[in-house]
Formats: structure tokens, C-alpha cells, sequence
């Protein structure tokens, strides 16, 4: 992170996800959807952090607190929102089917755990997609659907934390920021 944030917290607020495989890119159309909605104070980055894996090491360990969108199999119907805090984060993408992004970030929570630099507060609000399988497929409609309650949960999230996310009245969207491998291709 390159900026100098109030008080010491550094807010990350995370897309991961694939989007060529349909609703895998939940959690990128989420942080996307969520610059463009919302004007938010200097302690909090968005950051699309695609598949990236072991490369959002560095974003992860600034932060002092982590808010990730994902597409999850919770083994709920599908469109169902979940959100786990902190402890549950971590332990939770361990369990289940998951896509092979998440298990590079699950590698990232890991890895900052052991070396005692995880955010000490985390949430992940994530989906059960409908469909992990269509290759270059957009979201479904279910997904998209789940866009403005995602944005809802992320928002109280954000206030807990004490950062107040204001509705973007100028429709343009917000600074993102990209891990290093990305940047070139962006």
C-alpha cells in the first residue's frame, strides 16, 4: 500500500476471484461495484486482486483490517450471502470445495499468520455461485442479484470499522489498486 493512512489503519477492501468462469468473479464485480458506488475515506484501498495468490502477500500484511468478496461453496442454495469475521475467515476456506484462487489465499492467510502479520480483523463476505463452470461466462443473473446486498454488508462492515462509505454522487469510479504482476496488463 502506498499511501499513508489516518491513525495507523489501513482498510483493504478485497475482489478475489476468476472472471472468466462465470460467478468464480464474484468478489472482483464486487469490489468494482463497490468503488463505483461508494466514496470512501483515505484508510480504506480497494483492490482487485483477481487470482493472485501468494502476490497479495505484501497488500495483506499492511492491513489492519481485511474485508474480502468471494464466490464460496457454503453448501447453501444458491445467492445465499454469508459473512465470517476473523477466526472463522481463515478456517472456514479450508473446508468445502473450493476454486484454486482460494487456495493460494489461503496460502497468503497462512503465511501472514506464521509470520504474525494477519490483520487482526477480517471479514469475508462471501456467495454460493450458481455456476462455477461456464467459461467466459458473466455473472448469472443470481449473482448480480446478490451485487447490492454484498455492498450493504460491506458498508456496515466498513462503519463498524469507522470508516463511513458515502454514495458516489459523480459516477465515476474509485482508485483501485493492483498487485505489481498486474499493473503491467491493466
Amino acid at each position: 500500500m502506498e499511501k499513508n493512512l489516518p491513525s495507523g489503519r489501513r482498510i483493504l477492501v478485497l475482489g478475489i476471484g476468476n472472471l472468466l468462469w462465470a460467478d468464480e468473479g464474484f468478489g472482483v464485480r464486487a469490489v468494482e461495484a463497490f468503488g463505483r458506488t461508494f466514496d470512501l475515506p483515505a484508510s480504506v484501498l480497494l483492490m482487485d486482486g483477481g487470482t493472485q495468490g501468494l502476490l497479495l502477500m505484501p497488500h495483506i500484511q499492511e492491513a489492519t483490517h481485511l474485508l474480502i468478496f468471494d464466490a464460496v461453496d457454503f453448501g447453501q442454495p444458491p445467492g445465499t450471502m454469508v459473512l465470517r469475521r476473523n477466526e472463522e475467515v481463515p478456517a472456514y476456506l479450508h473446508s468445502g470445495k473450493m476454486s484454486l484462487h482460494q487456495t493460494g489465499f489461503q496460502e497468503v492467510l497462512a503465511l501472514c499468520d506464521l509470520l504474525g502479520s494477519r490483520p487482526p480483523e477480517m471479514a469475508l463476505i462471501g456467495l454460493q455461485p450458481l455456476d462455477w463452470d461456464t467459461f467466459g461466462g458473466d455473472l448469472t443473473a443470481v449473482a448480480r442479484d446478490s451485487l447490492p446486498p454484498a455492498l450493504d454488508l460491506a458498508k456496515a462492515v466498513l462503519r463498524e470499522w469507522g470508516a463511513e462509505p458515502r454514495l458516489r454522487r459523480d459516477g465515476t469510479p474509485g482508485e483501485f489498486l493492483f498487485p505489481r504482476a498486474l499493473q503491467s496488463s491493466v
